[in-house]
C-alpha cells in the first residue's frame, strides 16, 4: 500500500519521533473530522481505543502498542489519498513572515486629581 507513488505521508526528516508521533496524530483527528473520510474507516481509530481500554488476552503493552500503529496505518492508507494530501499539505505548510519588534508606548504618568 505505501509504495504509491507521490504519497509520502510523513516527509522524511521533519525532526525526531516525537514530532512524528505528533504529526501522526493531528493527522488522524483531522481525518476523523473529515466527511469525506468513510465512516466506516472512521471505526478504525475508534477500535484501536476500544482494544486499549478493553482487557485483552494477551497481557503486555507491546500487543497494545502493535494493535494501536496498525489500525491507525490502516486508517490513513485507506482514506482517500487526496484528503491525507490536503491535511498533510495543511499540517506541514509554513507561513511566511517577517520578524519585526514592536515597541511599546511609554507609559504617561497620570497625576492623581486635587
Amino acid at each position: 500500500m505505501s509504495d504509491q507513488p507521490g504519497r509520502e505521508l510523513i516527509p522524511s526528516g521533519s525532526g525526531g519521533v516525537f514530532r512524528d508521533l505528533a504529526l501522526r496524530l493531528r493527522l488522524i483527528l483531522r481525518l476523523m473530522g473529515d466527511r469525506r473520510v468513510s465512516p466506516f474507516v472512521k471505526l478504525l481509530p475508534i477500535g484501536s481505543v476500544v482494544y486499549l481500554l478493553l482487557p485483552d488476552l494477551v497481557p503486555g503493552p507491546i500487543d497494545d502498542a502493535a494493535m494501536i500503529w496498525l489500525l491507525a496505518y490502516l486508517f490513513v492508507e485507506l482514506s482517500p489519498a487526496e484528503v491525507v494530501a490536503e491535511h498533510m499539505r495543511d499540517l506541514t505548510s509554513v507561513v511566511e513572515g517577517e520578524w519585526r519588534e514592536i515597541e511599546e508606548p511609554e507609559k504617561a504618568e497620570t497625576q492623581e486629581p486635587e
